[in-house]
Order: structure tokens, then C-alpha cells, then sequence
């Protein structure tokens, strides 16, 4: 895991929410368009009420019995997920979440209904489809690894993916370095850094060109020592390339 900034959050529930929502809305993109109308809109990468809501229902309805275990979001390039210990409780199931209303901490989510942040078990994640929906998002994922847990999947487009990756790469070369690059060394860059390596046939293919114009691009990253070259000999079949 390439991890580039884990918290922990620990104390009263209504704390831990409120500081893993400042944390999450921190690492979250924000993009501009202009509308119709000629006014600037911002879109955030996900909808606020979808991913929070998924936060207040995984501390609302965790097994607190389950000692060890943690609440986890995890960010990534192309999704978010919120996994909660513990299985979905007494005659809720993946089938029936939408419409089926129980809770293993009634205590818990009343006190955290009182504060505004807990809706009806169905009724929230009901909301949680249709604010992905309005975003042109897909639909969530709920799933249970393990049988030992709920995990809430929220994928986000192709554009904040590429945002993040191109982020990712800046923060690992430097963007002085980025900036510098031409359209196809920094297609060769991104490839590697989604795939791990790459070889002169893979790069060929992804620019749909030659191996006479694919093999100095590679050779080049070589020389601004950006990226390294595995191989015995210039005719190993198994030589390739990755960041350095």
C-alpha cells in the first residue's frame, strides 16, 4: 500500500464523528464547472450525505463487542470505503437494508437522532443510492468480507481518478519534474504507476506507436532518473521498467 496519511480517532462518539468528518472532507477533491447559466458551480468528488451518512451509520451500528477492531475509511484512487465490525444485524441483510428497520445499539442511535445525524436505518441508505444517483455516480456497494464486517463501497469518476493519480504522481517525482515531461513520457509515468512496470511492447500499445518512438521514451525517463530499467541485456525478453 502506497499510504499517504493514516489518523486514528479515539473518545466520545460525537467527537470522533465530528473530527473524522473534518478529515475526510479534507482529503476529498472539489471540481469547477461553468453552467448554463455562466456561473462557476463546484461538484464534490462524492456527495457529502452519502459518505457521512455511511460514517454515522458504522459507528451508530457497529458490534462494540468485537474488541481490536477498528470503524476504517480508506481512500483511494477510484473509491471509498467505510467498514464497520461486526455483520448486518438481526433480520437486516444485503437484500433487504433498504427497507428493513433494526438496531443493534438503540441506545447509541437514539442519542445520535436526537443530535440530527441518525435517520431511519432504511430511510439513510435509501438517501445513500439517491445522492449517488443525482451525482452520476454508481450505485453503493455494501458487502460483508468475512463474514465479520460491513463494508460500505462509494466509487467515485473517471475524472477524480485521474486527478488522484496525477496528484499521487506529482507528490512522489515532484511537479517541477512533471511539468517538464512530454505528453507521452507522462502517458508512460501514469501506466507504471497504475501498473506497476512496463515494457517497451506495453508502452508501444498504449500510444499506439512504434517501438522506434516508445523505446527512447522509456530510455529518456532513464536519463532524468525517473524511472528504472530491469533487464541482463538490451535483448533480455523480460526486461521493463518501473518508478524509481
Amino acid at each position: 500500500m502506497n499510504l499517504v496519511k493514516d489518523r486514528t480517532f479515539d473518545g466520545p462518539i460525537p467527537r470522533v464523528i465530528d473530527e473524522a468528518k473534518t478529515m475526510i472532507s479534507a482529503q476529498l477533491r472539489e471540481f469547477q464547472f461553468l453552467g448554463d447559466d455562466g456561473v462557476f458551480k463546484v461538484i464534490p468528488e462524492y456527495p457529502e450525505f452519502a459518505w457521512f451518512e455511511g460514517l454515522v451509520n458504522a459507528v451508530t451500528h457497529r458490534n462494540y463487542a468485537i474488541s481490536g477492531d477498528h470503524i476504517r475509511v480508506s481512500i483511494f484512487d477510484d473509491r471509498m470505503e467505510i467498514q464497520s465490525p461486526g455483520k448486518l444485524p438481526n433480520i437486516v441483510t444485503l437484500d433487504n437494508m433498504r427497507n428493513t428497520r433494526y438496531s443493534r445499539n438503540p441506545g447509541i442511535a437514539r442519542v445520535l437522532a436526537e443530535m440530527g445525524w441518525v435517520r431511519e436505518l432504511n430511510e439513510g441508505v435509501q438517501r445513500i443510492y439517491d445522492e449517488m444517483q443525482s451525482f452520476f455516480l454508481n450505485d453503493p456497494i455494501f458487502t460483508e468480507p468475512n463474514d465479520a464486517s460491513v463494508m460500505l463501497t462509494l466509487e467515485n469518476s473517471i475524472t477524480s481518478r485521474a486527478m488522484r493519480r496525477d496528484d499521487a504522481l506529482a507528490g512522489n517525482i515532484g511537479q517541477d519534474v512533471i511539468d517538464e515531461l512530454s505528453e507521452y513520457e507522462l502517458a508512460a509515468l501514469q501506466y507504471i504507476y497504475a501498473k506497476g512496470s512496463i515494457t517497451v511492447r506495453e508502452l508501444c500499445s498504449q500510444l499506439n506507436r512504434s517501438v522506434k518512438i516508445a523505446r527512447p521514451v522509456l530510455r529518456g525517463l532513464v536519463n532524468k532518473g525517473v524511472i528504472v530499467w530491469h533487464g541482463s541485456s538490451p535483448k533480455d525478453p523480460s526486461q521493463h521498467y518501473t518508478l524509481k
